[in-house]
């Protein structure tokens, strides 16, 4: 029950993200009205990076003092201001384009202790032998609620029309999205206790329990998250690189990358491959995947060749952020929200680059880009192949029977 309210708010956030998005050109009419349409696209790029900005603020702050004071209250407060932060969007034309801004940034800051927090719970709570279904069941549940966001707003938009026709498809989203939250909110209260119950053991020291092995997790999760976010840039603008191809097969790119990563996270969680397998093995070879998909991408320009690309590269990348996270899970317990937090924002700080310089390298060299997404990727590699000792990791103990 514990671990299912936890998935729950992970689910939530993930939902409230992949639905609110779509609202952000509509709420920026109403703060600007009369403005142009380019004007509307810049500002939809800022607010995004501004709320992965306050990911990075609050990230590292939440899991410190969630070391301090304990996970549940800090858990229980990030979803409060998540769904304030929500409830205020449902009159955006009083909040103005300023106070969008504030809002989304405040979202931001307030999931960051939500992400980070739920799995130093997981990691915290859980055996080492289950750890990695876990956090695979994780993974795939976020990204179940990033898919799940766009069918929010087409039950909004059925409901607005039907039981609530005095208000917009947006305001119902919103509603919708802060209920959701409401609710996990108080799944938590109920079912969540205050301190671990499975004691403290002697084990060996884990990469993440190092200053630089932890600094090398943190670099691998940004320059992945660098490569993945210029990624998606570059499938958000395929419809101007190539005519010929439509937005419903832009749409249908997006969807296989997020299946494809959804389908290794459930190979991770049905199978051992986490536990029996070296980190540093995995991190290798979904590396080498995501590379020779950019490089497909990159050099072929025919449809079968870009989804056989986007389908690499999600499978590389897909593979290598469950292994960071199962690998940082291993940090000693009062570690555990600022090892979490800093993850979560190297992540942020991969995302808001790689999306800016992703945005600007494709007007600069078109589909090449693709390519030149390679070389953080191919740098990481070779630092994982050079030096084998920041990313070695003790088996996992099996239970006794």
């Amino acid at each position: 029950m514990q671990l299912a309210w936890l998935a729950a708010a992970i689910l939530v956030v993930s939902t409230g993200y992949g639905a609110l998005m779509p609202l952000l050109p509509t709420w920026l009419a109403l703060a600007r009205p009369g403005a142009a349409a380019s004007d509307i696209a810049d500002h939809v790029g800022f607010i995004t990076g501004v709320y992965a900005f306050g990911v990075l603020l609050g990230a590292p702050f939440w899991g410190l003092v969630s070391d301090r004071v304990g996970r549940k209250p800090i858990l229980i407060m990030g979803l409060a201001g998540y769904v304030a932060s929500l409830l205020l969007l449902l009159a955006p034309s009083l909040a103005g384009l300023s106070g969008l801004y504030a809002l989304r940034c405040t979202s931001g800051f307030f999931v960051a202790a939500v992400i980070p927090v739920v799995s130093a719970l997981i990691a915290e709570h859980t055996r080492p032998w289950q750890r990695a279904r876990r956090f695979a069941w994780l993974g795939a549940v976020s990204l179940i609620g990033f898919l799940f966001g766009p069918w929010l707003n087409a039950a909004a938009d059925w409901i607005s029309q039907g039981a609530l026709r005095g208000m917009s498809a947006p305001q119902v989203v919103v509603v919708l999205s802060a209920l959701l939250g409401a609710a996990t909110m108080a799944g938590q209260i109920w079912t969540l206790p205050h301190s671990p119950e499975i004691p403290p053991s002697p084990r060996p020291e884990h990469v993440s329990d190092k200053a630089e092995g932890f600094a090398a997790l943190c670099g691998l999760d940004t320059l992945v998250m660098f490569a993945l976010s210029g990624f998606e840039v570059g499938i958000m603008l395929q419809g101007q690189q190539h005519p010929d191809l439509s937005s419903r097969q832009v749409s249908m790119m997006f969807a296989e990358c997020s299946l494809v990563m959804l389908g290794v996270n459930a190979v991770l969680f049905f199978s051992e491959l986490l536990e029996r397998t070296a980190p540093r093995k995995l991190i290798c070879a979904g590396l080498l995947l995501a590379i020779t998909g950019l490089a497909l991408l990159a050099w072929h320009r025919a449809e079968a060749w870009m989804y056989l690309g986007v389908s690499l590269t999600s499978a590389g990348t897909g593979l290598v952020l469950p292994v960071i996270a199962y690998v940082a899970a291993g940090a000693e317990r009062d570690r555990l929200g600022v090892t979490m937090g800093g993850l979560a924002a190297a992540s942020s700080v991969g995302q808001i680059v790689g999306s800016a310089v992703g945005g600007w390298l494709f007007g600069v060299a078109a589909q090449h880009s693709y390519g030149w997404l390679t070389a953080p990727l191919v740098a990481i590699l070779a630092l994982v192949l050079l030096r084998p000792a920041l990313w070695a990791q003790q088996p996992t103990p099996q239970p006794q029977p």
